[in-house]
């Protein structure tokens, strides 16, 4: 017969610890398998899967210095490193964007940048696994000072109706050294389209006029484009303006101080023939072509702004002189002289102004624009091209020589 035995306590201890071992070695080797080796492979025995390289981090990188101070006269350039760039796109806070041209992995702006102003460059490179990574690169233009910026004033104003002498006549606040820089930022055109050119009269002053009169009824459009641009000595343009203006109908007035006759004309029709007076020995009259600058219902008229002393025989200060349109800058005027009526028509004896009736000059006040043309002839004396709006008193050679492009 045979007996059955009951496991002894110490025996069912054993069994378990066995059991144990069991599962631990084969939980053991199942974290080995996921470590991605085989537990018996032996090294270098090609059994190990090769390790995936990862790919360079990319990198922008922008082309200055300075990130907090970046030059607005120069152009802007952003780079990629480790990838390849494929989308640039810039802009400031208030959503202006600044173009650009992206180029053998290479963009460059072509765009100007506003002084003072926080840009964004959101910028795309492929990746060498050819992911694409976006990041934005940001950078502040350098602040600039009033003394470091120039704002153009622009002459006629917009919407204005003018004669058909009347110049573009651009003034600048800070000198520009750098004419061909802002010149080559300056525009006019004009319907119909007429020959013109710019002539630089001083750093701060700048006229376009065409090569004949203005015709009647033109339609002009000037362009002064020079935000930002460079205008040297480390001073850039402050703002653009860009002003549209008329030409009205061509009024030509034929002053002779040797008949004292006043002949006026418009469209090319004589409308009257008024008489007058002008400039006495000593106070001669300049002869030449002159545009109409400004008017005035009244105007004082002071002899010490001339040059004649108070103390001077010749002195005179005139409170209320009617219907003034000054001709030059240094002094002359067509107006109303009644004191004068005597010798209107025979004899010059103003000191330098064209006299007339107050009826007359009430009459031709009452039709005359700014830069409506004057033509003197008769004096020995000559008018000059910066005293008032002499552009017309050099041939169209001369006045193109004064260029900053020619």
């Amino acid at each position: 017969m045979h007996s059955l035995l009951r496991p002894t306590t110490s025996s069912v201890r054993r069994l378990g610890a066995t059991l144990a071992g069991v599962l631990l070695c084969t939980s053991l080797a199942a974290c080995d398998a996921g470590s991605g080796q085989e537990p018996d492979a032996a090294p270098g025995d090609g059994g190990a899967s090769e390790a995936v390289d990862k790919p360079d981090p990319v990198r922008f990188a922008l082309g200055v210095r300075n990130a907090r101070a970046v030059p607005i006269g120069e152009p802007v350039e952003l780079s990629a490193e480790g990838g390849e760039l494929t989308e640039v796109r810039v802009a400031a806070a208030d959503g202006t964007r600044v173009d650009g041209t992206l180029r053998d992995g290479t963009w460059r702006s072509t765009g100007r940048l506003e002084p003072g102003t926080d840009y964004v460059a959101r910028s795309t490179a492929e990746r060498t696994d050819g992911q694409a990574v976006t990041r934005p690169v940001r950078f502040h233009t350098q602040d600039l000072t009033l003394d470091e910026q120039t704002y153009p004033s622009v002459a006629p104003l917009a919407g204005e109706t003018v004669g058909v002498g009347m110049p573009v006549v651009v003034t600048f606040d800070v000198p520009v050294t750098d004419k061909a820089s802002f010149e080559k930022h300056m525009t006019v055109t004009s319907t119909p389209a007429q020959p013109g050119t710019w002539h630089w009269i001083s750093d701060n002053e700048v006229h376009y006029r065409p090569r004949t009169y203005w015709q009647a009824g033109t339609d002009v459009s000037v362009d002064i484009d020079v935000n930002s641009v460079p205008a040297g000595n480390g001073v850039y343009g402050q703002e653009s303006r860009t002003v549209d203006f008329q030409v009205g109908d061509a009024h030509v007035y034929k002053v002779n101080a040797q008949t004292h006759q006043m002949q006026v004309f418009s469209n090319g029709a004589l409308l009257r023939t008024l008489p007058i007076t002008t400039g006495k020995p000593g106070f001669t009259t300049r002869s030449g072509t002159k545009v109409i600058i400004e008017k005035f219902d009244e105007k004082r008229m002071n002899s010490e702004t001339v040059g004649i002393n108070r103390d001077d025989p010749e002195a005179y200060d005139i409170d209320d002189v009617q219907w003034a349109m000054r001709v030059t800058y240094s002094g002359e005027f067509i107006h109303a002289a009644p004191w004068s009526v005597g010798s209107q028509g025979s004899a010059n004896v103003s000191h330098g102004c064209t006299g007339m009736s107050t009826s007359d000059a009430a009459w031709l006040y009452a039709m005359t624009r700014r830069g409506d043309v004057v033509e003197y002839t008769g004096t020995d004396r000559g008018m000059t091209l910066t005293n008032g709006y002499g552009d017309w008193n050099a041939s169209y050679a001369d006045y193109k020589a004064g260029s900053a492009l020619s």
